[in-house]
């Protein structure tokens, strides 16, 4: 049996990963990324480096997108368009304003394409061992026909309804993520103080009711002091803040706790964390709860 090729344009933390990922299910993955340095890297774990995102449509009718910026998507809407063949399917996965993604559907429905709304839940780190969800709204047909697609790089994958449902649903869950990763932080913070040994705090108290996936996820990180190993980076999570309390203020719903987390995170970037992992707000309440320890310096790339 030939093995089918899927698409991936944009090959980052989660594009590279899912693509792994991808390629161990038995698929060919022709991927694209602006940066040739991570081409290079794609053809290097077997995959197919293309060079541009209109190569990729003319190899593959599935298509992924995991891309940085509205402007990255639109710009990646207008290749495809002039490339893609009549009923291919793009499942989009970035997490970005639905405006944005709206007027990439329609650019590429013009040519007879189809996009799917499909953010993703989960970090860096959990897509590397396939732990991630996917939100997945647009046409159901078109859906159905990706599920194969969706079950090689993702644990579980939801319909969830008309396009547009899936970056509402990642909304709701980034705002728990934003809040929960300063929660953990804090609770960690506090341990330390205390005179706690933080890896003992990590080990009693998240497989307690007082746990979280974060704690459980970036807890470690927060042991170590070490955020190095970014799998969300402060500087790309101040994107999907943004995105998230723009959301809530159109829909005019209080979102308090997720607003007290706000300046933690602006708080990490003034302090020149902004490519370390997020997980880095514990240093940021170390530094205010004046029990600072030595941080680790983020390794070169």
């Amino acid at each position: 049996m030939k093995e089918q090729t899927v698409g991936m344009v944009g090959l980052g933390i989660m594009g590279s990963a899912m693509s792994a990922n991808l390629a161990r299910a038995g698929f060919r993955v022709a991927g694209f990324d602006v940066a040739p340095r991570r081409r290079t890297e794609h053809a290097r774990s077997g995959g197919v480096a293309a060079r541009s995102p209109r190569e990729v449509a003319r190899r593959s009718s599935i298509i992924i997108s995991s891309l940085p910026s509205a402007r990255a998507l639109a710009e990646v809407a207008g290749e495809l368009a002039a490339s893609a063949k009549r009923g291919t399917i793009v499942i989009e996965t970035s997490t970005l304003p639905i405006a944005v993604k709206r007027n990439a559907r329609d650019v590429l429905a013009k040519r007879g394409v189809i996009v799917l709304d499909c953010p993703l839940s989960g970090t860096g780190a959990q897509a590397r061992v396939k732990d991630l969800l996917i939100y997945v709204s647009g046409d159901r047909a078109a859906y159905r026909k990706t599920v194969p697609v969706l079950q090689g790089f993702t644990s579980a994958n939801y319909y969830v309804g008309p396009f547009g449902n899936g970056s509402k649903m990642k909304f709701v869950a980034n705002l728990l993520v934003a809040i929960h990763n300063v929660a953990a932080a804090e609770a960690m913070v506090l341990g330390m103080k205390a005179g706690l040994d933080p890896a003992q705090v990590l080990k009693v108290v998240a497989g307690g009711a007082g746990g979280s996936r974060m704690f459980q996820i970036r807890g470690p990180m927060m042991v170590k002091g070490d955020y190095s190993e970014a799998t969300m980076k402060n500087e790309v999570w101040q994107k999907d803040m943004t995105i998230i309390a723009d959301f809530a203020r159109e829909l005019d719903c209080p979102t308090p706790l997720f607003a007290a987390s706000a300046p933690i995170y602006n708080a990490a970037m003034a302090m020149g964390l902004g490519k370390e992992d997020t997980g880095a707000v514990c240093a940021v309440l170390e530094e205010m709860a004046g029990n600072p320890r030595r941080r680790k310096k983020r390794k070169a790339r």
